[in-house]
């Protein structure tokens, strides 16, 4: 399965003194390269336009983010705001719209940024001002009539503010596993698992072995949009899972051959990681995994 990677240079805004690490983004990239990954399949994306955020997002909502404006809508966030911040949401929403568009074509392809799952229609929540997820699932539903798809949720968190748009949706099919004594508040997915703190890679690789051939098989999506958050892990800052590398790199392998066996296209987006520590190979602890990892409570 060929995989396309999508980046952009404006993934990273300066936020401040942040737990929410941005230049993950760049150093992904960088490590991408270096290893020789990426090779030439590099796409760099177009911003969200405001007509893609009003597919998901309220019309207020979007004036206040087109603008840059500090209202009760955008005040929910727990990010500042400022114009550099919104154009790096609106190009992690572009990059999700263009890897699900490139997976549709080749099979597989992976945005370095993305996954904000906690944004609703109408305010932002915990580090997300627009959910680009959502609004890639509608860009393919306005390209595809008919299309079923599958959003597969692997952060330590919950994807809240995707659960909520798509509750009535029978064509979206939202499936979440994550931490359940921690943020946020719980939305109700088609599916969701809710772990105890502490559990690591067996109880966490045995659920996810019978969900995701179950999904396949019962709801028989024509493609699936992976939150590949890396937060799960052992040595994150935020949460309360044990997840080694290697389990997070078991997780991600199911989740691929799920979709390759089965020839279901998949798009990647990295989701959450706060790991600061680095490992014995040098890298952050929470950033070495493809896709894998973005934010506190993103």
């Amino acid at each position: 399965m060929p995989v396309v990677f999508v980046y952009s240079e404006g993934y990273y805004a300066d936020i401040g003194a942040h737990v929410f690490p941005v230049e993950k983004y760049r150093l992904v990239y960088q490590q991408l390269r270096k290893r020789g990954v990426i090779g030439g399949r590099l796409i760099e994306p177009e911003p969200g336009s405001p007509g893609d955020l009003l597919l998901v997002h309220d019309r207020d909502y979007v004036e206040d983010l087109v603008h840059a404006r500090l209202t009760e809508r955008t005040f929910s966030s727990e990010l500042p705001i400022s114009k550099e911040i919104i154009r790096a949401f609106l190009l992690a929403t572009g990059g999700a719209i263009r890897a699900s568009e490139e997976a549709l074509r080749e099979g597989c392809a992976v945005n370095l940024s993305g996954g904000f799952h906690h944004a609703f229609p109408d305010h932002a929540e915990g580090f997300c001002y627009i959910n680009d997820m959502a609004v890639a699932v509608r860009r393919v539903q306005s390209q595809r009539k008919g299309i079923r798809i599958a959003v597969v949720d692997c952060d330590l968190h919950q994807g809240n503010g995707t659960a909520f748009i798509f509750k009535d949706d029978e064509s979206v099919y939202t499936f979440s596993i994550h931490q359940r004594d921690l943020y946020p508040l719980k939305q109700d997915s088609s599916w969701d698992i809710h772990l105890k703190n502490g559990v690591g890679d067996e109880e966490y690789l045995a659920h996810l072995e019978k969900a995701i051939p179950a999904i396949m098989e019962k709801f028989k999506p024509d493609f699936v949009l992976y939150q590949a958050g890396a937060d799960p892990y052992e040595g994150d800052q935020l949460g309360d899972l044990k997840l080694t590398i290697e389990g997070l790199k078991e997780r991600d392998a199911l989740v691929f051959g799920e979709c390759k066996k089965r020839g279901v296209p998949v798009a990647a987006l990295l989701g959450g990681g706060y790991a600061v520590h680095t490992n014995d190979r040098g890298s952050r602890s929470g950033w070495p995994l493809l896709p894998g990892s973005t934010h506190r409570r993103g």
